[in-house]
């Protein structure tokens, strides 16, 4: 197994990555039809979007932080063919799951009227309240679909997972253009429809990755000990002891963009809709590169369980590379429809202008981007999630936002200057999660 070369750890890298990139363009693309279709019945509705799942996205990626965790330990217990670890994982993360989904449901939804005290338009507040309710519900579902998906990528099958995602996501386009527009009969419900929409797509795609794995036939040997009487606190804490890190250094990262969400909601009702064009758009293609990122955790954690670590070594690298490669042909794309996409949202000439410069410097920290969610995938497989979250805090709290505030409201850059620093906090943590990789990969090899 030393003796991969880069070009078969690229295949082997492509092979697990796309069905995840699917997957995970499956995830954003929800967002992005509500998006998409909330555009069309105004700016104040789309600006409601924008606040809305700025906020959601802070309690969806704890959630999805936590689940990631699963991966990395079913890897490394596959690497070594332990089918008793790995069945015990499958029934305390799902288990772990559905007990965080509900919490997050609940504390979603009593927190949500607190809402009017981050000073935003209040027609926009109204409209966001019922919207992100809603969404919080669907933290349930979702969270068993994570429960069963990680635990079916940690043995490296990837390509399910993608196929339940564009059925699902399928579904809610459909359900959007009847709920949001009022169609078949049923009464015009705006945003409330989409996240009437989401709800029910993410509870079709729970049950259908469910399905996958509690009836289908490869997983048999692992169903031994999923009975209540094999429930381990040992096992949960495990869990949750590498998925609560996971979610720190995500709610780091994402938690920044809400907040600049926050801040540009100072600016006005335009100003936060373009932001919600142009986070739609770069929120699809990092989603993409972090199934690259997924792929990285996978290959790497298997490699290390075999105690392979030159070839872990070139897994993470060799995922790099692809990151990099893929964000930058997104920042190309992204340039040249920098007029045309916003269009696509809204008709508002001010808010396509403004959203039309946004995304040229979204197009400029792609790379970075690539880089820092990759480099995150290749240190969870290494199962190091607490100096990345420290590294997280520093690149967007301590850098990003300040920078950010700095130039939007006292060197009047406006709006731009809050995405330049985003930019920069992008930048500092691909910068120190490479060289964090790098020595981490060299201290082992060299043991």
């Amino acid at each position: 197994m030393d003796s991969f070369t880069y070009k078969q750890h690229f295949s082997r890298n492509f092979t697990l990555a796309y069905p995840v990139v699917l997957s995970q363009l499956g995830h954003i693309m929800v967002s992005v039809f509500d998006s998409l279709m909330v555009g069309q019945i105004g700016t104040l509705p789309l600006a409601a979007a924008s606040l809305g799942n700025s906020i959601f996205t802070i309690t969806l990626v704890f959630g999805l932080g936590v689940s990631y965790s699963i991966t990395p330990l079913i890897a490394a217990a596959d690497g070594r063919r332990n089918y008793t670890r790995i069945s015990l994982l499958l029934l305390n993360g799902l288990v772990s799951n559905v007990l965080l989904g509900i919490l997050l449901f609940i504390a979603g939804y009593f927190l949500s009227p607190y809402i009017t005290l981050l000073d935003q338009p209040p027609r926009v507040v109204e409209l966001a309240v019922p919207y992100i309710n809603i969404l919080f519900l669907s933290m349930v579902p979702l969270m068993v679909f994570q429960a069963f998906r990680q635990f079916a990528e940690g043995l490296s099958l990837t390509k399910q997972a993608m196929w339940i995602s564009i059925v699902a996501n399928s579904l809610n386009i459909i359900l959007n253009y009847i709920l949001i527009f009022g169609k078949l009969g049923f009464e015009p419900m705006g945003l409330v429809g989409a996240g009437w929409a989401t709800l029910i797509s993410r509870v079709v795609m729970a049950m259908m990755m469910a399905g996958y794995v509690m009836y289908g036939k490869r997983f048999v040997v692992y169903h031994h000990f999923l009975r209540l009487r094999h429930l381990s606190f040992i096992h949960m804490y495990r869990i949750f002891k590498l998925g609560l890190p996971i979610s720190g250094q995500m709610i780091f990262e994402m938690g920044a963009f809400s907040f600049s969400a926050v801040m540009i909601g100072w600016l006005g009702a335009k100003e936060l809709a373009a932001h919600q064009i142009a986070i739609n758009v770069a929120s699809v293609t990092y989603m993409m590169a972090s199934g690259i990122g997924a792929a990285a955790t996978i290959r790497v954690g298997n490699q290390k369980g075999l105690g392979n670590y030159r070839s872990m070594r070139m897994a993470g690298i060799s995922n790099l590379v692809m990151g990099v490669g893929f964000m930058v042909c997104s920042g190309l794309l992204m340039i040249l429809g920098n007029k045309l996409i916003p269009m696509l949202y809204i008709d508002d000439p001010e808010v396509i202008r403004i959203a039309s410069s946004l995304l040229v410097i979204a197009a400029l920290f792609q790379i970075s981007d690539g880089i820092q969610v990759v480099g995150l995938g290749a240190l969870r497989g290494l199962e190091d999630v607490k100096v990345p979250s420290l590294i997280s805090l520093l690149a967007y709290w301590g850098v990003g936002l300040p920078v950010g505030y700095y130039l939007c409201f006292k060197a009047d850059f406006g709006v731009n200057g809050i995405w330049m620093g985003l930019l920069t906090g992008l930048s500092v943590a691909a910068l120190l999660l490479t060289f964090r990789f790098r020595a981490l990969s060299s201290r082992l090899i060299h043991t």
